[in-house]
């Protein structure tokens, strides 16, 4: 008979402060259909409701085991105005985190676009350099030192290295610049 019998406000928040399992199914049961129809009328899920159900409850719970709780309406309609609530932070929440999502896709997409260009152009203008340059600047993105650059190279001293790996970076952006791909990207 418990499930099936109608209880008073009262009885339900006396219920919900002892923590009295039938109350709490009562509830459960009672309240379930009014928040299920709120929900799938509001791009809700039945996960979703089972949810908003549970999260509605446990707020419900520490309003009525307060000090300064009130009830100046039915509960019924107290307890659908917590689950609304619930449902629409919810839904505020999802928003929030559907548009960054899509922000950081975008973005992320559009640099990862950019960065294949770039590619593309740099490693089409390092073939364009005279050779020499082409093995400075290898052998610098190796990690060698500009000793070991100057050495491999037979130049005449490390500072000589150190100016012609410059001179062999300018001339690679020269040709950078003047691809007409890399002029369509904005001049990055």
């Amino acid at each position: 008979m418990g499930l099936f019998r109608k209880y008073s406000d009262s009885d339900i928040i006396d219920g919900i402060r002892r923590q009295d399992s039938k109350i709490l199914t009562y509830l459960y049961y009672a309240y379930y259909p009014v928040i299920r129809d709120h929900l799938k009328l509001n791009s809700g899920s039945e996960d979703d409701v089972y949810d908003v159900l549970q999260e509605s409850v446990v707020i419900l719970y520490k309003q009525v085991t307060g000090d300064d709780f009130i009830l100046t309406s039915d509960l019924k309609g107290y307890f659908f105005g917590v689950a609304r609530n619930v449902w629409n932070s919810q839904l505020r929440y999802r928003s929030r985190l559907s548009a960054l999502e899509t922000d950081i896709a975008d973005t992320s997409d559009s640099e990862e676009a950019n960065a294949r260009t770039l590619e593309r152009i740099v490693t089409r203008s390092f073939a364009l350099l005279k050779e020499d340059c082409q093995m400075v600047l290898n052998l610098y993105s190796d990690g060698h030192s500009y000793e070991e650059i100057a050495r491999k190279m037979g130049m005449k001293s490390e500072a000589y290295a150190r100016r012609k790996k410059y001179l062999c970076k300018e001339a690679l952006m020269e040709i950078i610049k003047t691809d007409p791909e890399y002029q369509d990207l904005g001049a990055l």
